[in-house]
């Protein structure tokens, strides 16, 4: 890959744009995807908004959404990506689109050890598959699996699968939320607004009062423990996440650890930590000791996808 290329970070939230030149990644923006009709927009607004320097030749994108022939729609959001539509619009040369897990996936092994805060005492073993979990917008799922040739990105939409409770409290939770919803995902009370459902189902079981909370309203009042119904939900999240990282890890033998991503766990790592979430990744009856040996990194890094398409983008530099 010669000259400029832009990256794009595409969730049902934000957008986020940089460039990457000479290995460098820089002039990083944040645009907010409800600000714009569509990505064309936004990567117009981007590229006008500072100095980008020569005109991107590349683009790799990664995007929160199911991938096709070249194409996304957005889970969370109405925008639709075309690979091809892009390089038409802005003359590009090639775009390389994935989806957003994807991204993640590949940037684990370029993440430094200050970029991710260890939960538990596994070290993992090496050459053996990875899970990455993400609470953000909405639930992202993938695994890195060793190979021959080099480590591979398993794609999943594994954030729609059935939330499985583990106790008679989170049985009553998730048969609220069906009468809300029918099918409850995994992604319907381990996101952002997840955590927003589990509030108001927690309130509505307890008759108490429901107020209009977003999730980092309901988080620091949780950490501030300032509101009974919003600690209530935050432990809730904790260990229903515990129990989809831990089922994670077994269907993909992820011995060599699991990663949780996304923009909700880091606001919260502490409380994490103190909360159920290991016991319940670990709880696992005879499995138990399997993932005792497993560890839960949470990623810090502001960045993740940038370090994956970059990696991407050189993966195909090196093979031409």
């Amino acid at each position: 890959m010669r000259g400029t290329a832009i990256l794009a970070d595409i969730g049902g939230t934000n957008a986020r744009f940089a460039r990457l030149r000479d290995g460098r990644i820089s002039a990083r923006r944040q645009l907010r995807v409800a600000d714009y009709p569509n990505l064309n927009a936004a990567l117009r607004a981007y590229l006008a908004s500072g100095d980008i320097g020569p005109a991107p030749r590349h683009m790799a994108v990664a995007a929160a959404g199911p991938v096709a022939g070249g194409k996304v729609r957005l889970t969370n959001s109405t925008w639709r990506i075309s690979a091809d539509a892009l390089c038409a619009t802005f003359r590009l040369k090639d775009v390389v689109l994935v989806n957003d897990f994807a991204a993640v996936a590949w940037a684990v092994p370029h993440l430094a050890a200050a970029h991710t805060v260890t939960i538990g005492r596994g070290r993992g073993v090496p050459e053996t598959p990875v899970a990455i979990l993400g609470p953000g917008t909405g639930l992202g799922v993938a695994g890195l699996v060793p190979g021959p040739d080099g480590p591979q990105v398993l794609v999943t939409e594994g954030g729609h699968v059935t939330m499985a409770p583990s106790d008679a409290r989170e049985s009553a939770i998730l048969e609220h939320l069906r009468g809300r919803f029918g099918h409850v995902s995994a992604e319907r009370v381990l996101s952002g607004e997840g955590l927003v459902n589990l509030y108001q189902a927690i309130a509505a079981l307890d008759d108490r009062p429901i107020e209009a909370l977003g999730p980092a309203q309901i988080t620091e009042k949780a950490v501030a423990e300032s509101c009974r119904t919003c600690a209530a939900a935050l432990t809730t999240f904790c260990a229903m996440l515990g129990t989809m990282a831990g089922n994670l890890a077994l269907t993909l033998g992820a011995r060599g650890g699991v990663y949780l991503a996304g923009g909700v766990v880091p606001r919260f790592i502490p409380y994490l930590a103190a909360s159920a979430f290991r016991d319940r990744f670990e709880s696992k009856g005879r499995f138990r000791a399997y993932l005792t040996a497993v560890p839960v990194r949470v990623i810090v890094h502001p960045d993740p996808a940038f370090l994956g398409l970059r990696a991407l983008l050189q993966g195909r530099r090196g093979r031409r």
